[in-house]
């Protein structure tokens, strides 16, 4: 199971939301690329490197933070917030994101989004599914819908989509502990799919737990910040 660290940037800051609630947020760091290259220097591979205000905006905001990561790392980078346009989804690529994670557009643009599964291929992209009691969630959390979880997982997974990623909203940023019977139901619904855990991760039990249900990758954030998991434990793991 691969470990990817997460960085949630606002105003080209490093930060982490409570429930994705914008107004709980803390500033844990100034600069994202000095935490960028603690993550690659202890052997990480991948970073997860999500654009908070480019989700509320609907547009890329901190392009910047990408550039300069995706320049002065070999980390491979999935970038998420605000990609709603095809110019800016070239923009995310060229500029050094691997991988264009992709939420609400998934929701409320099917068709666009279809469109660039096609085109650029399904390779390039990670599907992110927020949700709340198994219906999805999207704007950055901001709004639910009636959207059942399985039913929209299995429409990209038809279009070809390999890799999606679950945040459950009920217990993002609270290190209570990721949902593992949420994620063992995905598992055994869609046994080929590479299913990336997301939220609640708080201690080194929960990674060994979620490698144990067959999850191929966890996302990591606020247990790194807060040091209930250290560097140098994630680096053995």
């Amino acid at each position: 199971m691969q470990i990817i660290p997460a960085i949630d940037l606002i105003e080209g800051k490093c930060v982490r939301l409570t429930e994705g609630d914008y107004a709980q947020k803390k500033i844990y760091n100034e600069d994202p690329l000095e935490v960028a290259k603690n993550f690659e220097g202890i052997g990480l591979m991948r970073l997860h490197l999500v654009d908070l205000d480019g989700a509320k905006a609907g547009n890329v905001v901190n392009w910047k933070v990408l550039e300069k990561i995706a320049n002065k790392t070999s980390l491979k980078i999935d970038f998420g917030g605000g990609i709603k346009t095809e110019a800016t989804l070239k923009t995310v690529l060229d500029t050094g994101a691997t991988y264009a994670t992709i939420g609400s557009l998934a929701v409320k643009s099917r068709e666009t989004f279809e469109e660039w599964i096609e085109r650029f291929g399904a390779d390039l992209f990670m599907l992110g599914a927020d949700v709340f009691e198994e219906k999805i969630a999207v704007g950055g959390w901001l709004e639910k819908t009636n959207i059942d979880l399985y039913d929209f997982m299995q429409s990209y997974i038809n279009k070809g989509l390999t890799q999606m990623f679950c945040t459950d909203i009920q217990k993002d940023g609270k290190l209570e502990g990721p949902s593992i019977v949420l994620y063992k139901k995905i598992i055994a619904k869609f046994p080929n799919l590479q299913l990336i855990a997301s939220g609640g991760v708080s201690k080194l039990e929960d990674l060994v737990a979620l490698r144990t249900i067959g999850c191929s990758a966890a996302i990591v954030g606020k247990a790194i910040y807060e040091n209930r998991i250290t560097l140098e434990e994630l680096s053995k793991f």
